[in-house]
């Protein structure tokens, strides 16, 4: 089973059989945790919607707390404070963790834990600008595609990307791309500035219309999901 709560943005808790993992989280209320599990927090880059310092006062609320951070964060360095910079590979008390290198600053996580992965975007994403200009956007395509490439037809049980609506008529390049390269489960859209109405359109794109069943649908900050092993996702509240 896993049970992921919606904090906020690109804020997210996934909740396995013996561990928390805490992705970009910054506001939300945080459920308490069981502290019998291993609690991992994952900080993506260091952009205010993704990161606040304040995050490492964990310490004083989670014995053993692991911190996975991309080496764009500026934070003393300390035994519970692991560094990652893009296209690396660490394991850590039991989960194995990849990077990608982001479209704008940090990394994305891809994590493998006890038959579970998980994927999270962070600022990787198809930011297609149009006020940029094609150079731009062709080497943003480029980008992308190529980081994505490295996940080609790779299983994934959840995955959170962005949905930026600030992008136009190009927000849902990305997570189609994604989608279409990979075996994912169940995917989560994220980093929709609170704009529920995402989902609507989402839906009713020609892009989803064969990946529209695994796409969650998000309707307000402290959702929770409960994911079945079987792929089943109910919303628990």
């Amino acid at each position: 089973m896993m049970r992921i709560t919606y904090l906020s943005h690109s804020g997210f808790l996934v909740e396995v059989e013996t561990a928390y993992f805490l992705f970009d989280f910054y506001k939300g209320e945080l459920p308490k945790p069981d502290a019998g599990k291993k609690f991992y927090v994952f900080i993506s880059h260091a952009h205010f919607d993704h990161y606040k310092s304040d995050i490492f006062e964990l310490r004083e609320k989670i014995p053993g707390v692991h911190f996975i951070v991309s080496d764009d964060i500026e934070a003393e360095a300390g035994r519970d404070i692991v560094f990652m910079a893009p296209n690396e590979e660490k394991s850590i008390d039991g989960c194995k963790i990849r990077t990608l290198r982001s479209t704008d600053e940090g990394v994305a996580f891809l994590l493998r834990y006890e038959g579970h992965t998980i994927y999270h975007a962070g600022d990787l994403n198809w930011w297609h600008w149009e006020e940029e200009g094609e150079a731009y956007n062709t080497m943003m395509r480029r980008n992308y595609q190529r980081e994505i490439n490295k996940l080609q037809g790779m299983k994934i049980d959840v995955a959170f990307v962005p949905v930026d609506p600030r992008l136009g008529e190009q927000y849902c390049w990305g997570i189609d791309c994604f989608m279409k390269r990979t075996e994912t489960k169940e995917v989560f859209p994220m980093h929709f500035w609170d704009n529920y109405g995402i989902f609507d359109r989402l839906l009713l794109e020609d892009c989803t219309k064969g990946y529209a069943d695994k796409i969650q649908r998000i309707s307000r900050e402290g959702q929770v999901f409960e994911l079945e092993n079987g792929g089943t996702v109910n919303n628990a509240g």
